[in-house]
């Protein structure tokens, strides 16, 4: 499928070519409204099941919903993310639900049921302790994010509701995510050519502006690649991404970070020039460790985010403080390379809830050697009890007066002042809040086990309350990162 979208609104880009540099017009945006000029016969219909798809895929509290809603007589479909994970035999984050009904009427289907949003209005169904969402193509129609004024013209031979649904998914954001899926007549309709990128392995956005973070995580998370045109406009409106409200930027490295694909995600930000407009603190360590945009090697803050990935899912994610806390650890160890059993033992102080003498005498008996190829560790130093004990609590202090620059817009808008080509940006989107939650992570370190603070039991991971930014769950989280990536199992893939 061939794609070319003119952007009138964007003055530094006039068009944006296909992947095979087709001249077919599929969308006209101008000030007046969207005309459509993709034939009918281009649209796509698939068999769910030819791709693998069986409703017993489809989360328990969704069908039901489905089911609510069929059972009135309405058109049900899923739609976005979720209809491309199923097809990539992932597991959805959530089932987004798209319906004829108005919303009015989704509430006297369901008894505990709520209209959320006023500016984007969607229904909340609650299943036991689950929330369903549900849109409706009125209210989507009214809500297109582009603008109010935009119209689509009906095209010649095609039915009111291939015609409805085609208009829903020219809303979409990504090509991947505009597809629907009617999981009664056990069909996937595609008007955007979102099979075909699939089968790529390439994101292509659709609507460029505000969501390029988006396609951004989405690319990471899924392991794809970016079509040539998308790749050059990303680049080209990276610096567009500051336009965004502050809420906007936390939500956004939240799902990059805290959902399994932190890494990728940090690798893409770094090669498409926005991490030095988002986190200009770790994009200047990446410009200090000539660390190239496309470079396949690793580095500390690259395989502390990979060992939290290990451990995370888009169905398993953790509280925003980790991440946060991860962030501060590395600054801290920029500040001043640090000796491994330093490191091992502050790790087992947060760990255990501040037990210094403890996480020391654990840390003297490791065995497992060190990893040796990133410059924020030290050589061995042979440390006396009383010298360890004062370099550990340095390593607190240092860590909380990171955190304490990540939210000072000063501090961050001279982290890159040594590189003359680099944007300006002075951005700190992490929140009061966040921060606050961040401290407390390693306030047991600082105050030490008299202040009583509680260890976690037991090994395993409970993820309910590490979403929920359970302290004790956190620091156990945070303690396995720090020595995963200091004492790695597989020490040679490590240095290579």
């Amino acid at each position: 499928m061939c794609l070319k979208v003119r952007l009138r609104c964007v003055a530094s880009i006039e068009s944006i070519d296909g992947p095979d540099g087709c001249s077919i017009d599929s969308v006209t945006y101008n000030e007046g409204g969207v005309e459509g000029r993709k034939m009918a016969s281009e649209w796509k219909k698939f068999d769910s099941e030819e791709l693998g798809i069986r409703n017993s895929m489809i989360a328990k509290p969704t069908r039901i919903v489905l089911n609510g809603l069929k059972r009135k007589g309405f058109d049900v479909y899923l739609v976005g993310g979720c209809v491309r994970d199923l097809i990539l035999k992932r597991t959805p984050k959530d089932f987004d639900v798209l319906t004829t009904a108005e919303l009015k009427e989704v509430m006297k289907v369901f008894s505990w049921c709520e209209i959320v949003g006023k500016r984007f209005p969607i229904c909340h169904v609650h299943v036991g302790d689950d929330v369903v969402e549900v849109s409706s193509f009125s209210t989507s129609a009214r809500n297109h994010p582009v603008g109010p004024r935009l119209t689509f013209q009906r095209h010649d031979g095609s039915d009111e509701k291939d015609h409805n649904r085609w208009t829903n998914c020219m809303q979409r954001d990504l090509t991947i995510n505009g597809l629907m899926f009617d999981p009664y007549a056990k069909t996937i309709y595609d008007y955007i050519g979102g099979i075909e990128d699939i089968k790529k392995a390439k994101v292509r956005l659709y609507h460029l502006i505000t969501r390029i973070l988006r396609a951004i995580r989405i690319a990471a998370r899924l392991g794809f690649g970016f079509s040539r045109e998308t790749a050059r406009a990303i680049k080209h409106l990276a610096h567009s991404v500051l336009l965004l409200d502050k809420g906007r930027h936390l939500l956004e490295m939240n799902y990059m970070l805290a959902y399994g694909s932190a890494e990728p995600s940090l690798r893409l930000l770094w090669r498409f020039g926005l991490l030095e407009l988002l986190l200009p603190i770790q994009a200047a360590y990446f410009v200090r460790d000539g660390f190239r945009r496309r470079d396949k090697k690793t580095n500390m803050l690259l395989s502390l985010f990979s060992n939290l990935d290990k451990l995370l899912a888009p169905d398993r994610p953790c509280d925003g403080s980790l991440w946060v806390a991860i962030l501060a650890f590395h600054v801290a160890m920029l500040d001043q390379p640090r000796d491994p059993l330093v490191v091992a033992a502050f790790s087992l102080a947060v760990h255990n809830g501040g037990d210094i003498e403890e996480a020391i005498s654990i840390a003297r008996k490791i065995s497992t050697p060190n990893a040796t190829i990133y410059h924020e560790l030290s050589k061995l130093k042979n440390l006396q009890h009383k010298a360890l004990i004062k370099e550990v609590l340095n390593l607190g202090s240092s860590v909380n007066r990171a955190l304490s620059n990540m939210t000072d817009t000063y501090y961050v808008s001279r982290a890159m002042s040594s590189y003359p080509k680099a944007p300006y940006s002075d951005l700190v989107f992490i929140s009061l809040h966040l921060y606050l939650k961040a401290v407390k992570i390693f306030e047991c370190v600082n105050q030490g086990k008299e202040a009583r603070f509680l260890p976690k039991q037991g090994g395993k991971i409970n993820y309910e309350l590490l979403a929920m930014g359970s302290v004790q769950e956190v620091r156990h989280v945070f303690a396995r990162i720090v020595f995963d990536t200091i004492y790695p199992l597989d020490l040679g893939q490590d240095q290579s």
